[in-house]
């Protein structure tokens, strides 16, 4: 079959549909997803897959997640989406103590193949509405966490992630769902087409986004194309930059960000979320626990506030290509 250039609201539509063709145990359930979701991500499964598959809830996260537990417990496959990735806080009992430990407690009597989909990021859309928590659940053991940030990705994953046996939360950029399409001016690491059948892209690998001596930079989501645009500047001041996306946060690949750290001794995190307590912690004490050789350290996340509407405060609080652009010479000066 033919590989297209998609855009990545397409590509995890076409994971949707596909999966939910194969295996009658999928079911889609969240807020309008019957008309598409807050996003169009599932616009026109209704009128395939009909109201038993694509389940309309009431505006209560707390009962509808509970309901895709159950549904999970007994065998079926359940896809939560939340209109906004906030509006998972209002189900954390149901999350945190219950799909991520049922497995557990039960001693594996019991899986919980539940999906849930959250759209994440700043948007303009203000506090309550503009969040990145992957952070938050790294410290929940038996949550799975994807990040994808291309169509080839968010196709591939989202299909793991269904056909896991585990609780997966899977972030989606809301300033990615139109991002992909085969435009110009992207790397092709980025514009990868598409295959039209099924497949999957396996948890806990990294994937190397361009290739440097310099620095590298650990990024996902909209951060790894402001990573990537920065790259693509300090190229032509002579700086190379590795840039390194980590795909999946549980699990994480140390492994291959230890590779690039140790050809390059400078390591920089990007993350939209707040560098205290962020992912880019781990990232930086799993490389220093392992290293034998000096390496130069640096974060940078959103600013530790609550994310502004404000257009302007907006761009302040959120890392741009320009300020990771500048951090990367100062590490280059201080080296």
């Amino acid at each position: 079959m033919a590989d297209r250039p998609l855009r990545i609201v397409e590509a995890l539509r076409e994971a949707l549909e596909q999966e939910l063709a194969a295996d009658r145990g999928v079911f889609l359930i969240g807020e309008d997803v019957r008309i598409g979701g807050g996003f169009s991500v599932s616009r026109g499964l209704m009128d395939r897959f009909g109201e038993t598959r694509i389940l309309d809830t009431p505006i209560s996260e707390i009962a509808f997640t509970g309901l895709a537990i159950g549904a999970a417990m007994s065998g079926m496959r359940p896809i939560v989406e939340y209109q906004f990735g906030d509006f998972v806080f209002c189900a954390m009992d149901q999350i945190v103590n219950e799909a991520a430990k049922l497995r557990y407690m039960s001693a594996g009597q019991v899986s919980i193949p539940i999906t849930f989909r959250l759209p994440v990021g700043a948007n303009r859309r203000g506090a309550q509405h503009a969040q990145c928590t992957e952070s938050i659940f790294m410290n929940v053991p038996g949550l799975y966490i994807a990040t994808p940030s291309t169509p080839y990705d968010a196709k591939g994953m989202l299909i793991e992630a269904i056909r896991n046996q585990n609780p997966v939360l899977f972030y989606e950029h809301k300033l990615l769902y139109s991002f992909g399409g085969g435009r110009n001016g992207h790397p092709q690491s980025l514009n990868r087409p598409v295959p039209e059948e099924p497949y999957t892209v396996p948890f806990g690998k990294a994937e190397m986004r361009r290739e440097g001596r310099d620095v590298t930079i650990v990024a996902n989501l909209l951060m790894l194309h402001r990573a990537l645009q920065a790259a693509e500047q300090l190229h032509k001041e002579g700086i190379e930059v590795e840039v390194i996306d980590p795909r999946t946060l549980v699990p994480l690949d140390i492994e291959s960000i230890r590779a690039s750290v140790g050809k390059t001794r400078r390591l920089l995190v990007v993350e939209e979320c707040q560098p205290m307590g962020g992912w880019g912690n781990e990232v930086i004490a799993g490389i220093a626990e392992a290293s034998s050789v000096p390496v130069l350290y640096r974060r940078l996340g959103t600013a530790p506030t609550p994310i502004p509407y404000t257009t302007s405060l907006e761009n302040y609080v959120i890392p741009s290509a320009e300020r990771i652009t500048e951090c990367i010479r100062r590490m280059v000066c201080k080296g």
